[in-house]
């Protein structure tokens, strides 16, 4: 041969493509994690079960996949490594959505910019061309022949202006409706343009009524992964209710063959695994691959049974703490019966505590106030050190809402020293005042912002997919107002109080205050094209109670961080010494002196 030959076969060579790999053959080849992103630093190797998820991300003929997922099965991984390929092996626009901004940063910053790092392929991928570098943001980055658009699912103006063929939503059970409807939707409606468009959603379930990733995956061909048993051969999937263990010692957790009845022990859970196989329960539905998994085919030591034997256990005590073993442990959405605790007076858990006798654990008192037209009602909640709620009583302020008398009640209500049976004393310290009402918030704002170095908050409730608690960008004069994520706290209350756990009540609250705790119930509504959970006043009932507990959980928040030595310390004496406190001078409205 020549060396015209040589060189003409070496051009040639040179221009024709790579192999076409699967995403798992690629990432194992190509992807390196960090020391900080991963246990085991270094190159990749997928579990089977990653593996079958990776290729059908990648599949030229599916279309759509959606993943039910636990956490603890890596699939963290999976979508850099989707993101990877999209960058150097297959460029194309990438729309990439999670449930806030935050989540976003987060995620660029903990995983994909340390992983693209780490790998020699994709190292510099994302960094752009410099001649346009202005064009690149942490959160949209150019690279040839593509976009990487990473967004919150907070407002669907997020969504506007991008032509995509990839979009990728994570975690989309935490993403509620925008104005515009379901952000899934939205996001959907980018990629319409492209033939070969590829749909990526997934998450761990959250409620059954309103789980988007398992309304996905009940279009799709609905796969499992089963693992043969070592004695019998068969093939099955590994459920919690075959997880079983001697009594009171959950490390001898093993799991038992639904198909032969035989023990298998953790030790064996790894050649299961690696035998294991996805099986596709709806096989005629073509172009949408389902996916569900749980954390108890991981063969992290932080999934062992014994592990998540020993969690159930605690969990178990604490409803809510169960919802998260059922939703990130087992992969499996929460089935909420409707709470019922109109009754919680009569049924024997009232302890002979209250603001006169309070319990030893309290260590801090926040309280919530409601303003109606003639009243003030005030709920004052003692807390522990780890959060354990106790109810201490309940006072109602009578008198105008508009009355300087009835803001002077307040007030002395809110500096009341109450003793400790350590010898010490106990004032409110944190409360959050309701301004919702238009009729009554300069009055409310009159009185909490002077007040606002004794955390004395006016707050607004606010429902959907909120924080407990943070402050508003609405700009106001004179002080702040903090907006109160009032749903995810009713229903974190209500699951403490369905399991009673975490809360604790005094014989000396009135009947009504138990009614009116109970004047709402939880229900699924149709909002912007998709289900919410929203809590809905039973007709005729009063919810003042209801309120003003869930305004002194909200102010918990601001204070739970406290490093409470010093006020435990205090508590033990006899005397103790006085922190001096600073409090700002209070400039009464004329509105006051009418």
């Amino acid at each position: 041969m020549n060396q015209v030959a040589r060189l003409r076969r070496a051009f040639y060579s040179a221009l024709r493509p790579p192999p076409r790999l699967s995403l798992a053959d690629w990432a194992e080849a190509n992807l390196r994690l960090p020391d900080e992103v991963a246990a085991s630093p270094g190159p990749i190797r997928l579990y089977p079960f990653q593996r079958g998820i990776a290729d059908a991300m990648s599949a030229p003929d599916i279309e759509r996949v959606s993943v039910v997922k636990s956490a603890r099965i890596g699939y963290t991984t999976l979508l850099v490594a989707l993101l990877g390929h999209h960058v150097v092996n297959e460029p194309a626009p990438v729309l990439f959505a999670l449930p806030t901004d935050d989540d976003c940063r987060q995620f660029m910053v903990a995983n994909v910019e340390p992983t693209f790092a780490a790998s020699p392929v994709l190292a510099g991928a994302l960094s752009g061309d410099r001649r346009s570098k202005s064009r690149n943001t942490l959160l949209s980055r150019r690279f040839p022949g593509g976009l990487l658009k990473m967004v919150g699912a907070t407002a669907p103006r997020n969504f506007r202006g991008h032509n995509i063929r990839v979009a990728i939503l994570d975690e989309v059970d935490g993403m509620g409706p925008t104005e515009n409807g379901s952000p899934i939707s939205l996001a959907e409606g980018r990629t319409v343009s492209f033939d070969d468009r590829k749909i990526v959603i997934g998450s761990a379930p959250s409620y059954e009524a309103t789980s988007h990733v398992l309304r996905a995956y009940a279009h799709s061909d609905k796969r499992i992964f089963e693992v043969p048993c070592p004695h019998c051969g068969e093939f099955h999937e590994i459920l919690w209710k075959d997880i079983h263990w001697d009594a009171g010692d959950p490390s001898t957790a093993h799991w038992c063959c639904p198909g032969c009845g035989c023990v298998v022990e953790e030790w064996q859970k790894a050649d299961m695994v690696a035998q294991g196989r996805w099986r596709a329960t709806a096989p005629e539905v073509k172009g949408h691959a389902g996916f569900k998994i749980n954390a108890l085919v991981s063969p992290l030591k932080n999934a062992s049974w014994a592990k998540l034997a020993e969690e159930w256990l605690e969990a178990k005590q604490d409803r809510s703490k169960l919802q998260v073993f059922v939703n990130n442990v087992l992969g499996e959405a929460w089935r909420d019966e409707p709470a019922d605790f109109s009754r919680l007076h009569a049924d024997g858990r009232a302890e002979p505590f209250g603001l006169d006798n309070i319990p030893e654990a309290v260590i801090a008192l926040t309280a919530g106030v409601d303003v109606q037209e003639d009243r003030l009602e005030v709920t004052i909640i003692g807390w522990s050190e780890k959060g354990e709620a106790f109810i201490l009583g309940h006072r109602v302020l009578w008198g105008s809402y508009d009355s300087e008398q009835t803001w002077r009640d307040l007030d002395a209500l809110l500096l009341t020293s109450w003793k400790h049976p350590y010898g010490g004393t106990l004032k409110v310290d944190a409360a959050a005042i309701d301004s919702s009402s238009g009729l009554h918030q300069k009055h409310v704002y009159a009185y909490a912002f002077p007040r606002r170095k004794r955390l004395v908050c006016a707050i607004k409730g606010a429902s959907g997919n909120r924080p407990p608690i943070e402050q508003s960008r609405q700009r106001i004069t004179g002080g702040k107002l903090w907006i109160v994520g009032v749903d995810g706290l009713k229903k974190h209350l209500f699951d403490r109080v369905t399991s009673g756990s975490g809360f604790r009540y005094s014989q000396d609250l009135p009947e009504s205050w138990f009614e009116q705790l109970a004047g709402e119930q939880m229900v699924v509504r149709q909002y912007r094209g998709q289900p919410v959970l929203r809590f809905e006043r039973i007709s005729g009932a009063r919810v003042e109670a209801l309120d003003c507990t869930v305004y002194t959980f909200a102010v918990w928040k601001l204070i739970e961080s406290r490093n409470w030595s010093q006020r435990k310390d205090d508590l033990h004496k006899e005397n103790p010494t006085p922190v001096p406190v600073r409090r700002p001078r209070v400039i009464e409205s004329a509105w006051m002196n009418r």
